[in-house]
Order: C-alpha cells, then sequence, then structure tokens
C-alpha cells in the first residue's frame, strides 16, 4: 500500500485520528509520518533501557549528551513528552519545533480561537459601531445575537439577550 500523502513511497505507519467527534485513518510512509509529527513510541525505550543497565552495571554504558533544559522552569523535552504537560510559556519558544507538529495533531489548529482572541475583540468592536437605528432592526440584532449566544453555549448572555429582546418589544 502506498503513503496517502505523498503516494510515492510504501506505507508502513496506520494512523488513527478523532479532532472534534470526527474519525479518520492514514496510511503513511515514516518519512510523513515524522513530518506530520507522528514518531516512534518506542524512542524513549533506549534511553530507559540504557539507564536500567546502567543500574546493573555501575554505569559502564557512555553518558548520554545533557538534554536542553528550559531556563526559566528546568523542564526538557523528554519530561515534556513523557507528562504531556509543558513546564512554563517560555518553553513553547525553546521547544517549538518538536511542540507545534504534536499540537497540530492534537487540536487541529496551533492559534487560539477562543473568545478572547483578537479577532474576537475586533468582531465586538464591529459590532457595537454598527449599532442597529431602528426597533425592528435593533430586534433582528438582538435575535442573531441571541442565536450565536445559544450555539456557543454561552446561557448567560442568551438569557440577557432575552430580557433585552422583551424589553424592546414591550416599549411597542
Amino acid at each position: 500500500m502506498k503513503c496517502q500523502k505523498c503516494g510515492a513511497e510504501n506505507a508502513n505507519t496506520h494512523v488513527k485520528t478523532v479532532i472534534n467527534g470526527e474519525f479518520k485513518e492514514y496510511d503513511l510512509c515514516s518519512d510523513c509520518a515524522h513530518k506530520m509529527g507522528y514518531t516512534n513510541m518506542f524512542a524513549d525505550f533506549d534511553s530507559e533501557f540504557s539507564g536500567l543497565l546502567g543500574s546493573f552495571f555501575g554505569n559502564v554504558l557512555p553518558a548520554r549528551t545533557q538534554a536542553t533544559r528550559c531556563e526559566f522552569c528546568g523542564s526538557s523535552y523528554p519530561e515534556i513528552a513523557k507528562t504531556g504537560m509543558v513546564g512554563c510559556a517560555r518553553c513553547y519558544d525553546l521547544f517549538a519545533d518538536r511542540l507545534l507538529p504534536s499540537i497540530r495533531r492534537i487540536h487541529g489548529n496551533t492559534t487560539h480561537c477562543g473568545k478572547n482572541s483578537p479577532s474576537a475583540k475586533e468582531e465586538k468592536i464591529r459590532q457595537a459601531e454598527s449599532k442597529p437605528t431602528s426597533r425592528e432592526e435593533k430586534l433582528s440584532a438582538l435575535k442573531q445575537e441571541l442565536d450565536a449566544a445559544v450555539k456557543e453555549q454561552n446561557f448567560e448572555r442568551a438569557a440577557e439577550l432575552r430580557d433585552q429582546i422583551k424589553e424592546t418589544e414591550a416599549q411597542s
């Protein structure tokens, strides 16, 4: 079977993902799998095996080079990979080349898209600047905002909007 990404090499890695409830399967060659951030799950086994043998033979095995550590929190990439927890914000910069493929694979994106993101703030400003003038326009805008709040499951905001709609309708 050929790699589904490049189509040139034989596939030797089978990947199953579930992102936002969507299940996907890929057959990839080792180069494409590595580029997409899928690494060998036994990669750390060599270092653990070395440590085990070292304890039996008094560390006769050659010492490995010291892993790069964050100057602020002291975390190393192998520790982050093992625990799944990043030590501090500076670790994202230091280990970006190794963390980003995993973050992209897990979350589907590497940029924050939450309610406090710059684009969301810009949208709120645009909405505030384009306030409707007539009662019907105001009701229509409130109902659209209510629908958006319900879709986002922001029920506190939805309740506020519901009350504003009732007040606006009562002003007739």
